[in-house]
């Protein structure tokens, strides 16, 4: 296995995406599976290219990443945020780009916790008057 070029790491919601970088053909491996086994869904495989498609290296660089934590669409969009940082500390000109795209912001939304008394973060049980 060559040595990584660059590793960084991406985040959404729950899930955390290792990502590692190595010049090559534009391969993406997620968890030791292909993309396309990992994620069926055209969209969200069109989401983790998207910095990739916008800095024109889809075929200059093989990805590898290992993804923990959350759900399909977390984990897609912990990809893309990682893939681009690793791009951004690659290459300092793409920066720029990726940054104008959001590509680099961290979304900080996270699920509301449960209150006490209440079914859900606000979802209160039926009132009943009689």
């Amino acid at each position: 296995m060559p040595k990584p070029l660059i590793q960084s790491t991406g985040r959404r919601k729950r899930a955390i995406a290792r990502v590692r970088i190595r010049p090559g053909t534009g391969k993406i491996t997620v968890n030791r599976r292909d993309i396309g086994e990992y994620f069926p869904s055209e969209t969200q495989r069109m989401i983790i290219t998207e910095p990739l498609r916008l800095t024109n290296t889809a075929d200059v660089y093989d990805v590898e990443a290992t993804l923990c934590g959350g759900g399909y669409s977390g984990q897609a969009g912990a990809l893309r945020h990682g893939i681009a940082r690793a791009l951004a500390e690659l290459d300092g000109d793409l920066r720029g780009d990726l940054k104008r795209a959001g590509f680099l912001t961290r979304d900080a939304r996270e699920k509301e916790s449960k209150k006490y008394g209440l079914k859900k973060a606000r979802k209160a049980p039926q009132y009943s008057k009689r």
